[in-house]
């Protein structure tokens, strides 16, 4: 009789196993550094456990100088890698590659340089893709201390304090915004990715975009989930600003089906302006000359990728912050 209730309890058990949903994080990673060590630390102190972390590292040599001579691989025993050489890089294809190696219902894309603000990061995001009819849920980005007062009100324009679900409904009040969808930090939901093709095979910049814009074209929704918080930001250089920027321009010019109907142009404007009238009420006028500066960069980035297709092969690639794509 005891081992019968044994046995039954453990059937049990393995039922409920069965029926849990495992989550996976799947990173790209090139030349990380101890932010990426950060990074996995954070992950495996989540309220909800990770089945697995998934790195796809672009050139080992790199990885290898970074954990030589630690215990990463013995203390984190469910983290995968996978390497490829820089040619074989690509936004979406090596994205879809790491989903490859995932049988987890959901998963959840991040950058090497994003760090959960807290230990409650996944478990708002499935909270959100959940729900019926969402296909991603992004975090918000928050700008770590010591960042510029620029770069705070960057993160804090882009990623508000307010959650929202964005559909085919909002289209018209929304634009473009609709689509804006970063996988910095993203979670989706595998049986909607699959459906959808997953991320767009060769692509400059934008997977995340694009992939949110087919979407809400599908009829599901783009959830932001401002509960769920990463630290990430960048300090560009007004070079950098360009090329990053040309690579958007080019993203767009060449999935017009996406981006011709909801141009881009106003929305930036708009963020300028915001911007500056934000440093005069802060107290930061000085700064106001470097970001018209930085916006010129920008604006001439945008505008010149949007119309590579007229420019010279070789001054293309050397405007673009991606060589790798024009070979």
């Amino acid at each position: 009789m005891k081992n019968r209730l044994l046995l039954a309890l453990k059937q049990e058990l393995v039922t409920e196993d069965k029926s849990v949903e495992k989550t996976d994080i799947i990173i790209p990673v090139y030349k990380p550094d101890n932010t990426f060590l950060e990074l996995i630390r954070k992950l495996e102190q989540q309220s909800v456990s990770v089945n697995r972390i998934i790195v796809m590292n672009t050139e080992q040599k790199y990885f290898d100088r970074l954990i030589y001579g630690t215990s990463f691989q013995k203390d984190h025993h469910n983290v995968l890698v996978r390497h490829l050489s820089r040619r074989e890089f690509d936004h979406g294809r090596t994205r879809n590659r790491g989903v490859q190696y995932s049988d987890a219902e959901y998963f959840i894309m991040m950058t090497q340089d994003a760090v959960p603000a807290d230990a409650h990061l996944i478990e708002e995001l499935l909270g959100q893709l959940r729900r019926e009819k969402v296909a991603v849920a992004y975090a918000r980005q928050i700008a770590p201390e010591g960042s510029s007062e620029i770069e705070k009100y960057t993160r804090s324009f882009n990623y508000p304090e307010q959650s929202m679900i964005k559909t085919q409904a909002d289209l018209e009040r929304l634009g473009l915004k609709t689509f804006f969808c970063s996988n910095v930090c993203a979670a989706y939901s595998r049986r909607i990715f699959d459906e959808l093709g997953g991320f767009v095979k060769h692509t400059i910049f934008n997977e995340d975009m694009i992939y949110a814009a087919r979407a809400v074209e599908a009829g599901y929704g783009i959830a932001y989930t401002a509960e769920a918080k990463v630290f990430h930001s960048h300090n560009y250089t007004n070079v950098e600003q360009f090329r990053r920027n040309f690579d958007l321009g080019v993203s767009q010019a060449e999935h017009p089906e996406i981006f011709a109907a909801y141009p881009s142009e106003s929305e930036g404007i708009r963020f300028v302006r915001q911007m500056i009238r934000h440093l005069r009420e802060a107290g930061f006028k000085r700064k106001i000359p470097h970001v018209l500066v930085q916006s010129g960069f920008k604006y001439a980035g945008y505008l010149l990728g949007k119309h590579y297709r007229s420019l010279p092969g070789k001054l293309v690639v050397r405007m673009s912050n991606s060589k790798e794509y024009w070979s």
